[in-house]
């Protein structure tokens, strides 16, 4: 692929979302998230590999089925309220389409089973874009629509999420899957939290995008496609192992690092709303989605193979670091301390 088409498809990406973020008028929120589809398919698909084919079908059939949900939803609310306002739909019946859509847009449980296999089926880079990037438009709609949507459906959604991205992680020897199911996971800790405050989702979201960015970011460069890649690392840079050993217990949700931050406050606001036995699912959950961080973790740092290893020789490549870790990696470990001043 061309540079200059590279270019052009991720301006699209950007616009797509900047216009579904920014609209009010539920005809251009759909076409920003039909942009953000088309522009993304031909990344996906530029392998020209029978498997990114298949993931390219893949998350084309999904994104426009949810969309189609979207624009049936609107429909139903405008013909019911004469508005084509994004933060009035009053219809029962829309509200809980555009609750369906949105959980396939993010890849959420029950629909989530697309999510690991279209990460697989492409390069880490785009899976970066589609773990990251891609949620920002369907996330931005929850914003605007949370008052209208049922928190009940919302909660055991979420509360479902991060039992499924827990336990689909445990089995997993690749690490686009794995981060797959930590998505599921974290965007589940977001959806339990917006019905009660969109300042902790929006909070979460930060956190969680800067932390996957940090990490993916890590397995561009080093090349990391399996668990026994990861074993290599420490033969290519032993500091990078070190800060891929602190991102991944960040994105476990381990104080001091940055990735408790979210987990603590969202677990308080469920206390306080008495939602004792959600918190205790969503923190028993936690612990599933640490035990596959922490192997991660041993796997990648804590082990030093006693002879030559039957993979590529790591040592021979050097490691381009890219400015984007000195500000991600800050980030994802040292934002703990201004907790008091983010939640005001």
């Amino acid at each position: 692929m061309s540079p200059a088409t590279y270019t052009i498809l991720l301006s699209s990406l950007a616009t797509g979302t900047v216009i579904t973020a920014s609209s009010f008028h539920w005809f251009m929120a759909w076409i920003g998230l039909e942009m953000n589809t088309l522009a993304i398919i031909p990344i996906i698909s530029k392998q020209h590999h029978p498997r990114a084919t298949e993931a390219a079908t893949k998350y084309f059939l999904t994104q426009a089925a949810a969309s189609a949900l979207i624009l049936f939803s609107s429909m139903i609310n405008a013909w019911q309220s004469g508005m084509w306002d994004i933060t009035q739909p009053t219809n029962p019946l829309s509200s809980i389409l555009l609750t369906m859509a949105l959980t396939m847009k993010l890849g959420l449980a029950p629909a989530h089973f697309w999510l690991p296999e279209v990460l697989q089926g492409t390069t880490i880079p785009t899976a970066l874009i589609i773990s990251t990037w891609q949620k920002l438009a369907p996330m931005a709609l929850i914003y605007l629509t949370t008052n209208s949507l049922s928190p009940t459906i919302l909660i055991m959604i979420g509360t479902l999420s991060t039992c499924i991205g827990g336990w689909g992680g445990l089995n997993q020897t690749q690490t686009r899957k794995l981060m797959a199911y930590s998505s599921i996971a974290h965007f589940g800790w977001m959806t339990t939290i917006a019905p009660m405050l969109t300042n902790l989702m929006l909070l979460n979201l930060m956190v969680y995008t800067t932390m996957t960015t940090s990490l993916f970011t890590m397995l561009i460069m080093t090349k990391s496609k399996t668990l026994q890649n990861m074993a290599t690392t420490w033969t290519l840079s032993p500091a990078l192992t070190s800060i891929t050993l602190l991102t991944l217990l960040s994105l476990g949700g381990l104080p001091p690092l940055s990735g408790f931050m979210p987990k603590w406050l969202i677990l308080n606001e469920l206390v306080n709303q008495n939602l004792i036995l959600v918190s205790s699912i969503m923190a028993m959950s936690t612990l599933l989605s640490l035990f596959f961080y922490l192997r991660l973790t041993y796997i990648t740092a804590l082990t030093l193979a006693p002879n030559t290893l039957n993979t590529t020789h790591k040592w021979r490549f050097l490691p381009n670091s890219p400015r984007l870790l000195t500000i991600t990696v800050p980030t994802t470990l040292l934002l703990l301390p201004m907790t008091p001043t983010m939640i005001q």
